[in-house]
């Protein structure tokens, strides 16, 4: 039995999944080091959170809406309060996508792409274990898309505006 009884599935579903091994690529630059990984929209903001644990005990956020243009800003914050914080977006920014989330520190950043893709850049080697350890394989090139998401392509979703300002109130950032 066909999962879409002969009908396309719409932009919103094709847009969560992907086929294959969650998987990354990992490469050194002049001393950086940076992983790109690609997963489904879940694993993705699954291993945000997750891998938030490794950060130093303050970080600085940026979280950046694509749909209505607000960028919220916040430094030496809580790392517990920002883990906290991203453990309830996982769910609508799965969902939604078009957020751009980066937590980071002088020695590692973290970003959550608004395609729903995850960036990992750090002075040192360790986010290749890490990402390892979670089940990740390490390939030459990863199968994400080569799109990128403008905010005319984005439905309206108030629900996560909403989670996302409250978020923000929460953790105590600004409005830039």
């Amino acid at each position: 039995m066909p999962l879409f009884r002969g009908r396309q599935p719409e932009a919103s579903i094709w847009r969560r999944f992907r086929s294959g091994l969650d998987s990354f690529t990992f490469v050194e630059d002049e001393g950086y080091f940076t992983a790109h990984v690609v997963a489904t929209a879940e694993r993705v903001a699954d291993l945000l959170h997750a891998l938030t644990e490794e950060l130093a005990p303050a970080v600085d956020v940026v979280i950046e809406d694509l749909r209505s243009g607000r960028v919220w800003r916040g430094e030496r914050l809580a790392l517990p309060d920002v883990r906290e914080t991203l453990a309830r977006l996982k769910i609508p920014l799965a969902t939604y996508a078009g957020v751009e989330v980066a937590v980071y520190t002088g020695e590692d950043q973290l970003t959550l792409t608004p395609e729903l893709e995850l960036y990992l850049y750090a002075r040192t080697d360790r986010w290749l274990y890490l990402l390892l350890g979670k089940g990740l394989v390490e390939s030459d090139r990863v199968s994400g898309h080569a799109w990128r998401l403008r905010p005319e392509d984005l439905d309206p979703a108030p629900e996560l505006s909403d989670v996302l300002a409250r978020a923000s109130d929460q953790l105590g950032l600004s409005e830039v």
